[in-house]
């Protein structure tokens, strides 16, 4: 008999406590460290269960903790952080929005932006890191052409949501694939043509609005072919089925080797580089090897049993499953303002609702992926709409009206699942 009891999510009522109630305290959802509420929930959830000692609550958490999917999750995170921190220094990012905006006509300069960030977020793997390069170049092309700062800064979350929700080497997309146990290629495929009908209705609609407003020509703009080589291959090898490990480290070599040759690294510079990368995706992997510790002991108390039959005891189809991992990464993205921890948190029951319906793996991640971007890409205190507003200096609400890409990949994933997108494969 599974043992069902509420009471074992009370780390998880920490959590949100913590996390949320700071932010609603402060004004800023980002004021009380993300880690420390995690460990400090941790804590709570070894401190429940008086049938077990303290000892094997531990030992269970740390099994928890050193899965297998979690472990390569790490590896992976730290590989991607490299990979875009030596790619970035040597100049690649810039060299593609230089590329990229020298080719753009000016009346389609919005239009262009994001599709600008479209690419560089599925190049670099994170929607952030993509604001923080594009928006000081929307802030310029908004202060001289007629086109308001609101669209021009919506214009680019919504880019930088696409590579968020599709990169091989985003936090995100890792996460999701890794909780799920489906292969990258296979997740990236179904996700892909689900949001391109979404990323071509807001590039039409950006098109329309702006239509007839009067831009200048971005003065030319210098870049290189071959400081963009490395997103470029990176994308292409992992299409092709390459292990990600192997993209990974391939990218870091090439984007390495080009930053020596033009001198924009000498070789302690490069190594600098890689360890820099490595330690900004600390918290993440951290995070991940908490909330996996934590999760495993909710799981022994009988709160994931709960969570499971609260989550499904209304479900009577595959397609009503599929909504249920919807609804559930969707209600705790809304509540953790961050995608990657919502999948984290929620990826461990998706799992067991895809198991139990018979849902493909590459399904289930790719809903997971959809519908915490979907949410992420609409919070006025999510990080992509702070930092979009602290460089534009707007409020992240007065954004909100333009932000029809997070809107539209929503709807797509609900078309897809009513109907039926993909076909199972054949056994």
């Amino acid at each position: 008999m599974k043992k069902e009891n509420p009471w074992a999510l009370i780390p998880f009522v920490v959590f949100l406590v913590l996390f949320i109630g700071s932010g609603v305290i402060t004004g800023d959802f980002y004021a009380f460290p993300v880690i420390v509420a995690i460990a400090i929930s941790g804590a709570v959830a070894l401190a429940m269960n008086r049938k077990e000692s303290f000892s094997q609550k531990v030992d269970i958490f740390c099994k928890g903790a050193g899965n297998l999917n979690v472990m390569l999750m790490v590896v992976i995170f730290l590989l991607a952080g490299a990979f875009s921190e030596v790619a970035k220094g040597m100049g690649a990012v810039d060299s593609t929005v230089n590329f990229a905006l020298s080719v753009i006509p000016p009346n389609l300069l919005v239009v262009g932006l994001f599709i600008i960030a479209c690419f560089i977020s599925l190049s670099m793997g994170t929607s952030v890191g993509t604001i923080v390069a594009l928006a000081p170049i929307g802030v310029g092309i908004s202060e001289h052409t007629d086109f308001s700062m609101a669209l021009v800064m919506a214009a680019i979350v919504g880019g930088s949501m696409f590579g968020d929700n599709l990169s091989f080497i985003s936090d995100t997309t890792i996460t999701a694939v890794r909780s799920q146990g489906a292969q990258m290629k296979d997740k990236f495929k179904v996700n892909f043509w689900i949001v391109l009908p979404a990323a071509i209705v807001t590039s039409i609609i950006l098109g329309v609005i702006t239509m007839g407003e009067t831009a200048t020509q971005v003065e030319h703009l210098s870049y290189s072919w071959v400081k963009i080589v490395p997103y470029v291959l990176v994308i292409i090898f992992a299409l092709v089925g390459m292990n990600v490990f192997l993209v990974l480290a391939f990218g870091i070599v090439l984007a390495g080797a080009v930053g020596l040759a033009d001198g924009s690294y000498q070789l302690m510079d490069l190594f600098q580089k890689i360890g820099e990368g490595m330690s900004g995706m600390y918290e993440m992997a951290f995070l991940a090897i908490l909330i996996a510790g934590m999760v495993e002991i909710i799981k022994l108390n009988g709160g994931i049993d709960f969570l499971l039959h609260l989550a499904t005891r209304r479900i009577k189809s595959k397609k009503g499953a599929e909504f249920g991992i919807a609804g559930l990464v969707s209600l705790t993205n809304f509540s953790t303002a961050n995608n990657t921890i919502a999948i984290l948190i929620a990826g461990p029951l998706a799992k067991n609702i895809a198991d139990q319906y018979g849902i493909e793996p590459r399904k289930s991640a790719s809903i997971l992926d959809i519908f915490s971007c979907t949410i992420q890409g609409l919070l006025p205190y999510g990080a992509q709409f702070l930092a979009a507003a602290s460089v534009a200096g707007i409020s992240p609400v007065s954004m909100l009206q333009y932000s029809f890409y997070p809107i539209l990949i929503g709807i797509c994933g609900i078309i897809a699942i009513l109907s039926g997108y993909p076909k199972p494969k054949k056994v």
